[in-house]
Protein backbone atom coordinates (compact mmCIF):
# COMPACT_ATOMS: atom_id res chain seq x y z
CA UNK A 1 0.00 0.00 0.00
CA UNK A 2 1.16 3.48 -0.79
CA UNK A 3 -0.77 5.43 1.81
CA UNK A 4 0.41 8.89 2.82
CA UNK A 5 2.11 9.15 6.19
CA UNK A 6 0.29 10.63 9.14
CA UNK A 7 2.57 13.67 9.00
CA UNK A 8 1.81 14.14 5.28
CA UNK A 9 -1.92 13.94 6.04
CA UNK A 10 -1.50 16.59 8.75
CA UNK A 11 0.24 18.85 6.24
CA UNK A 12 -2.59 18.36 3.74
CA UNK A 13 -5.15 19.06 6.46
CA UNK A 14 -3.28 22.17 7.56
CA UNK A 15 -3.26 23.54 4.00
CA UNK A 16 -6.97 22.82 3.54
CA UNK A 17 -7.96 24.42 6.85
CA UNK A 18 -5.74 27.46 6.34
CA UNK A 19 -7.17 27.98 2.85
CA UNK A 20 -10.63 28.31 4.41
CA UNK A 21 -9.56 30.12 7.55
CA UNK A 22 -10.94 27.32 9.69
CA UNK A 23 -9.82 25.76 12.96
CA UNK A 24 -10.03 22.11 14.07
CA UNK A 25 -11.16 20.64 17.38
CA UNK A 26 -10.68 16.94 18.16
CA UNK A 27 -12.67 14.79 20.60
CA UNK A 28 -10.86 11.52 21.18
CA UNK A 29 -11.72 8.42 23.11
CA UNK A 30 -9.92 5.30 21.85
CA UNK A 31 -6.95 7.27 20.47
CA UNK A 32 -6.31 9.07 23.75
CA UNK A 33 -5.01 12.27 22.16
CA UNK A 34 -3.08 10.77 19.25
CA UNK A 35 -4.92 12.92 16.68
CA UNK A 36 -4.12 16.08 18.62
CA UNK A 37 -0.52 14.95 19.03
CA UNK A 38 -0.16 14.24 15.31
CA UNK A 39 -1.61 17.64 14.43
CA UNK A 40 0.51 19.55 16.90
CA UNK A 41 3.68 17.76 15.79
CA UNK A 42 3.45 20.02 12.74
CA UNK A 43 5.10 23.42 13.25
CA UNK A 44 2.59 26.25 12.95
CA UNK A 45 -0.35 24.09 13.99
CA UNK A 46 -1.60 26.81 16.33
CA UNK A 47 -2.87 28.57 13.19
CA UNK A 48 -5.36 25.77 12.47
CA UNK A 49 -5.57 23.39 15.47
CA UNK A 50 -7.79 24.92 18.15
CA UNK A 51 -8.05 22.21 20.80
CA UNK A 52 -8.22 18.53 21.62
CA UNK A 53 -10.29 16.80 24.26
CA UNK A 54 -9.50 13.31 25.48
CA UNK A 55 -12.92 12.08 26.54
CA UNK A 56 -12.01 8.52 27.41
CA UNK A 57 -14.69 7.92 30.03
CA UNK A 58 -18.42 8.24 29.54
CA UNK A 59 -18.43 10.97 32.17
CA UNK A 60 -15.85 12.96 30.22
CA UNK A 61 -17.96 12.65 27.06
CA UNK A 62 -20.89 14.08 29.00
CA UNK A 63 -19.06 16.77 30.98
CA UNK A 64 -16.57 18.03 28.37
CA UNK A 65 -18.57 17.56 25.17
CA UNK A 66 -22.19 17.67 26.30
CA UNK A 67 -23.02 14.15 25.12
CA UNK A 68 -26.43 13.17 26.44
CA UNK A 69 -26.02 10.30 28.93
CA UNK A 70 -29.19 8.71 27.51
CA UNK A 71 -27.45 8.30 24.13
CA UNK A 72 -24.63 6.39 25.80
CA UNK A 73 -27.07 4.31 27.85
CA UNK A 74 -29.19 3.41 24.81
CA UNK A 75 -26.49 2.93 22.15
CA UNK A 76 -23.20 2.50 24.01
CA UNK A 77 -20.18 4.77 23.91
CA UNK A 78 -19.00 3.10 20.68
CA UNK A 79 -21.88 4.08 18.41
CA UNK A 80 -22.76 6.38 15.56
CA UNK A 81 -24.96 8.68 17.65
CA UNK A 82 -22.27 9.13 20.31
CA UNK A 83 -19.55 9.81 17.70
CA UNK A 84 -21.77 12.43 16.07
CA UNK A 85 -22.61 13.99 19.45
CA UNK A 86 -18.90 14.11 20.30
CA UNK A 87 -18.05 15.86 17.01
CA UNK A 88 -20.90 18.33 17.54
CA UNK A 89 -19.73 18.94 21.11
CA UNK A 90 -16.12 19.46 20.02
CA UNK A 91 -17.22 22.34 17.79
CA UNK A 92 -19.84 23.68 20.18
CA UNK A 93 -17.35 23.84 23.07
CA UNK A 94 -14.58 25.46 21.01
CA UNK A 95 -13.86 28.22 18.53
CA UNK A 96 -13.44 25.74 15.67
CA UNK A 97 -15.48 25.27 12.51
CA UNK A 98 -14.35 21.66 12.11
CA UNK A 99 -14.68 18.84 14.60
CA UNK A 100 -13.56 15.24 14.53
CA UNK A 101 -14.50 12.57 17.06
CA UNK A 102 -13.41 8.97 17.47
CA UNK A 103 -14.82 6.32 19.77
CA UNK A 104 -13.94 2.67 19.46
CA UNK A 105 -12.69 -0.60 20.87
CA UNK A 106 -8.92 -0.81 20.50
CA UNK A 107 -8.62 -4.06 22.49
CA UNK A 108 -7.33 -6.46 23.27
CA UNK A 109 -10.49 -6.83 25.38
CA UNK A 110 -13.85 -5.07 25.37
CA UNK A 111 -15.28 -6.35 22.12
CA UNK A 112 -18.34 -8.52 21.56
CA UNK A 113 -20.23 -10.07 18.63
CA UNK A 114 -21.98 -6.79 17.77
CA UNK A 115 -18.93 -4.58 18.33
CA UNK A 116 -15.75 -6.58 17.93
CA UNK A 117 -12.30 -5.29 18.81
CA UNK A 118 -11.28 -2.91 16.04
CA UNK A 119 -14.72 -1.26 15.72
CA UNK A 120 -14.35 2.52 15.51
CA UNK A 121 -17.02 5.14 14.94
CA UNK A 122 -15.98 8.50 13.53
CA UNK A 123 -17.95 11.72 13.77
CA UNK A 124 -17.21 14.79 11.69
CA UNK A 125 -18.66 18.27 11.80
CA UNK A 126 -17.48 20.53 9.00
CA UNK A 127 -18.94 24.01 8.64
CA UNK A 128 -22.17 22.96 10.36
CA UNK A 129 -22.62 19.62 8.55
CA UNK A 130 -22.48 16.42 10.60
CA UNK A 131 -21.41 13.09 9.12
CA UNK A 132 -20.18 9.78 10.44
CA UNK A 133 -18.73 6.44 9.45
CA UNK A 134 -17.74 3.16 11.02
CA UNK A 135 -14.61 1.16 10.31
CA UNK A 136 -13.40 -2.21 11.52
CA UNK A 137 -9.62 -2.21 11.74
CA UNK A 138 -7.50 -5.35 12.05
CA UNK A 139 -4.48 -5.82 14.28
CA UNK A 140 -3.43 -5.19 17.83
CA UNK A 141 -4.19 -2.15 19.98
CA UNK A 142 -1.39 -0.05 18.50
CA UNK A 143 -2.37 -0.90 14.91
CA UNK A 144 -6.04 -0.09 15.54
CA UNK A 145 -5.23 3.25 17.14
CA UNK A 146 -2.80 4.23 14.38
CA UNK A 147 -5.29 3.22 11.68
CA UNK A 148 -7.93 5.31 13.45
CA UNK A 149 -5.71 8.41 13.43
CA UNK A 150 -4.86 7.89 9.75
CA UNK A 151 -8.51 7.47 8.72
CA UNK A 152 -9.65 10.47 10.77
CA UNK A 153 -7.07 12.68 9.07
CA UNK A 154 -7.79 11.28 5.59
CA UNK A 155 -11.51 11.93 5.93
CA UNK A 156 -10.96 15.40 7.38
CA UNK A 157 -8.83 16.32 4.36
CA UNK A 158 -11.59 15.09 2.04
CA UNK A 159 -14.36 16.91 3.89
CA UNK A 160 -12.54 20.22 4.32
CA UNK A 161 -11.51 20.26 0.65
CA UNK A 162 -15.04 19.52 -0.61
Amino acid sequence: MNEPSISALCEQLAQALLARGWMLAAAESCTGGMIAAACTDLAGSSQWFERGVVSYSNEAKQELLGVDPDLIAQHGAVSEVVARAMAFGAVRHSHAQVGVAVTGIAGPTGGNAQKPVGTVWFGFQVDGRLSSEMRLFPGDRAAIRTATVRRALQRLVELVRS
